[in-house]
């Protein structure tokens, strides 16, 4: 695969050049969104760059006095004159030592607030976005971008924004100090100047592509691992594990290898300036002791600081080849953080004037020719119109597939509609925002999650300004109180989000009670009880009876003894409502439903 790359980069240069000249350009867009963030603490940037200044040249003036120092004493001068060079030497890297340490203090408190936006705005963006986004995309990939990019970001700022200013102003002033010392020696140290431009342009070319792939490959490797640990029951249950393993191993792989040639074209940088370096000292010194032997005005003391400028020249361009190649490796770190960012928010759909409910719902639900589709060309819901009135219970019931998850997805405007219309209480919810929307509906899942945290707060989820007294009054009326109770901990008992501790009927009365908190105008219940055993399934039952009382009630169930006492049935199939009626009606019509009815008894 590698050898074919090659290849066809060989055989299409004018696709290379164009692909070179979007990447720059996506490089400098990224950079300026980067600096958006750091301009609101650019005072402080100024002053970190002021002092980058005056390390500079302190680093400069430096060998200049070593020099003079060296000449001093070879010449014989008084030893006062002596001391004050040396004493001078020691307070210009005394001065350079206090500098460096403030910069770098003031840089790192840039970078994190820096930093701290950026993964601050990502987080928001990422709780607003459309469920069809997290659909397409593995949560460990955006726990990588969420953590491992912007940390790489982070570290870049904290270190090779100063590195990069240093080394440029010591590169200029270090070619300054040469000129003034001696031309000659200047113009043979500028030699291997174009053998550095080569070089660096040769490995650079390459390490942008293949840090950009590391970083990918980062993602994906995070994404199949967190979904191999949330569904390791599964895998050990069907005997998946050396599937699993394998799958692993081609990630691993992939990632070794972008990884691989990432670092061995980035090594390649350290090794070839430090044999130009090498070059240029021989060079330096070889020539500066014939010019001193020939009493040309060169010195000692002039070869001494000499060498130790060139190695001050090209040590700047090696920390700008390596910051380079840090620096590609944050922005493809960056590019990855701001393509969330630019991802459409939920939000964006919202009706341009949303207008304020400022009122709670009668429970008015409306249906009016709604077409949906998750793939355009592709109906997952066709033309379904029905009426929920104030209190009524409405089952969804048909194959998988038909759509039921799909209409209650449409009516918390999880999704918008293609076409068509859903109105509450005669308002289009369009118009309705949707924290409002979402306020005053409850919904108890199938599998309910619980978060990382106490039974009491769990519950309180569902309303967090609400008491402990409402919090025990709505486990009891959820018949969750009992249970509840006799854990040693009580309502302070901690759970995960896997509920280890307590049962799934235990959890859905949990789940219960969080919504009966919240006390919604409109239920959900998505097959709240498929998964529960029949003596749980009772205590459940009473529960949610509880939940339904004076509420538009939504109830997806595939178990019909559940919802024969329902208002309206919807039967669904392949996105159409194909029947709608009560229980009675249905059976009398002896269509889909009956059917169905007729093989679960028989069942």
């Amino acid at each position: 695969m590698k050898n074919t790359k090659q290849q066809s980069h060989i055989l299409a240069p004018a696709a290379s050049r164009h692909n070179q000249k979007a990447n720059s350009s996506n490089i400098q867009h990224t950079v300026k969104r980067i600096w958006e963030y750091m301009r609101q603490y650019k005072r402080l940037f100024v002053l970190v760059l002021m002092l980058v200044v005056v390390s500079s040249l302190l680093s400069l003036v430096g060998p200049y006095l070593l020099g003079k120092a060296v000449d001093t004493l070879i010449a014989g001068v008084d030893q006062k004159t002596l001391l004050q060079l040396i004493v001078l030497l020691m307070v210009v890297f005394l001065l350079q030592s206090i500098t460096v340490w403030f910069q770098n203090y003031w840089m790192i408190t840039v970078a994190q607030q820096t930093i701290y936006q950026i993964r601050k705005d990502l987080f928001h963006h990422v709780l607003r976005l459309p469920l069809l986004f997290f659909q397409k995309r593995q949560s460990g990939e955006l726990m990588s971008r969420l953590t491992n990019d912007i940390e790489n970001v982070s570290q870049t700022l904290n270190t090779s924004v100063i590195q990069l200013a240093t080394s440029l102003l010591t590169l200029v002033g270090t070619v300054v100090f040469m000129l003034l010392l001696s031309p000659l020696l200047t113009v043979l140290t500028f030699i291997i100047v174009p053998l550095m431009f080569l070089g660096m342009k040769w490995i650079t070319k390459r390490t942008n592509r293949y840090f950009k792939q590391q970083q990918n490959d980062i993602g994906e490797l995070n994404g199949y691992v967190e979904e191999t640990l949330s569904g390791h029951h599964i895998i050990k249950l069907f005997n998946q594990e050396e599937r699993v393993e394998q799958k692993f191993e081609e990630r691993n792989q992939r990632l070794r290898e972008s990884g691989y040639w990432a670092q061995v074209y980035s090594g390649f940088i350290p090794k070839l300036m430090n044999s130009l370096n090498n070059l240029s000292f021989a060079i330096i010194v070889g020539i500066g002791a014939l010019l001193v032997f020939n009493g040309t005005g060169v010195t000692v003391g002039v070869i001494v600081a000499f060498t130790t400028y060139a190695r001050q020249f090209t040590r700047p361009l090696n920390d700008l080849a390596n910051q380079f190649n840090t620096i590609l490796s944050a922005v493809a770190g960056a590019e990855r953080v701001f393509d969330i960012i630019d991802e459409a928010k939920e939000d964006a759909h919202d009706y341009e004037h949303p207008k304020s409910l400022n009122q709670k719902f009668t429970g008015d639900v409306r249906f009016s020719s709604v077409y949906f589709s998750y793939e355009q060309g592709v109906d997952t819901l066709e033309d379904v119109s029905f009426h929920a009135k104030p209190g009524e219970v409405i089952a969804l019931i048909g194959p998988t597939g038909a759509g039921k998850t799909t209409i209650i997805s449409l009516l918390s405007r999880l999704y918008e509609v293609n076409k068509g219309n859903i109105y509450i209480d005669n308002q289009n919810i369009s118009e309705i925002p949707r924290s409002e929307l979402r306020e005053q509906m409850g919904i108890v899942l199938q599998d309910s999650f619980l978060f990382d945290t106490s039974i009491k707060e769990n519950i309180r989820y569902g309303h967090l300004e609400a008491t402990d007294e409402a919090v025990i009054t709505a486990a009891k009326s959820a018949n969750a109180d009992s249970f509840i109770s006799q854990l040693e901990q009580g309502y302070d008992t901690i759970l995960d989000s896997n509920g280890s501790g307590i049962s799934q009927g235990q959890r859905q009365l949990i789940s219960i009670a969080r919504a009966m908190l919240a006390s919604p105008a409109i239920l959900i219940l998505d097959e709240a009880t498929s998964s529960i055993d029949t003596i749980a399934e009772i205590k459940i039952n009473d529960a949610l009876s509880n939940l339904m009382k004076g509420r538009t009630t939504f109830v997806i169930a595939h178990r019909l003894n559940t919802i024969k006492h329902a208002d309206q049935i919807l039967v669904l199939e392949h996105g159409k409502v194909i029947e709608q009626g009560n229980h009675e009606q249905l059976l009398r019509n002896k269509g889909f439903y009956a059917n169905l009815v007729r093989s679960q008894n028989r069942s």
